[in-house]
């Protein structure tokens, strides 16, 4: 792809739906080709949201089982929430981790940024590693205890064919996780 490309120009954008979490937001476009679209996108508030792949040692992954209004379900992921005003990722990381894990972590590593859906959303989330956990529990927001699930690393292939292991942001962390961990052992 030409990385001169021009994006298209925004000839309207109006706020068609709200609601307490999101709005939704009509894109009247005009292409450089003179090609026009109506695309919607929801807009949210561009905090930004962060992933947690908590160690627990060289061997073991920490999971959380956390209800999915979504999918009406308890699903197996990762620790994750927004980035809340003046933190940066890896301070909203680690406040994530004591809130929904009872530990934190002394070493915080950046993994990749990915998007959700970028034809719909403009959010971005942040996937960390965390090593060398120490226990601190902090009070969050969830309406009930989480239940914290150590994984051992040699049984990923049995995570992966689990039908409560489904988020495709865990399943992208997980598997950021396997290569940064192999490219350690070289």
């Amino acid at each position: 792809m030409d990385p001169n490309k021009r994006k298209p120009d925004i000839i309207k954008a109006e706020i068609v739906a709200e609601s307490r979490l999101f709005k939704v937001e009509s894109l009247h476009l005009k292409f450089s080709n003179g090609e026009e679209r109506v695309f919607e996108r929801m807009r949210g508030g561009n905090r930004g949201a962060v992933m947690v792949v908590p160690m627990l040692d060289a061997d073991t992954l920490l999971l959380i089982r956390e209800y999915a209004a979504g999918t009406h379900s308890y699903e197996l992921g990762f620790p994750k929430g927004l980035i809340d005003p003046g933190e940066d990722a890896l301070t909203a990381g680690n406040r994530e981790l004591m809130e929904e894990a009872g530990f934190g972590a002394n070493s915080l590593i950046p993994l990749k940024q990915v998007s959700l859906a970028p034809g719909y959303f403009a959010s971005k989330m942040d996937i960390l590693l965390a090593r060398d956990l120490f226990p601190e529990q902090r009070v969050g927001d969830e309406p009930e205890p989480l239940e914290v699930i150590p994984w051992p690393l040699n049984r990923i292939d049995a995570l992966l064919e689990r039908e409560d292991f489904t988020e495709s942001r865990s399943i992208s962390a997980l598997l950021l996780t396997i290569k940064w961990l192999a490219e350690q052992e070289k």
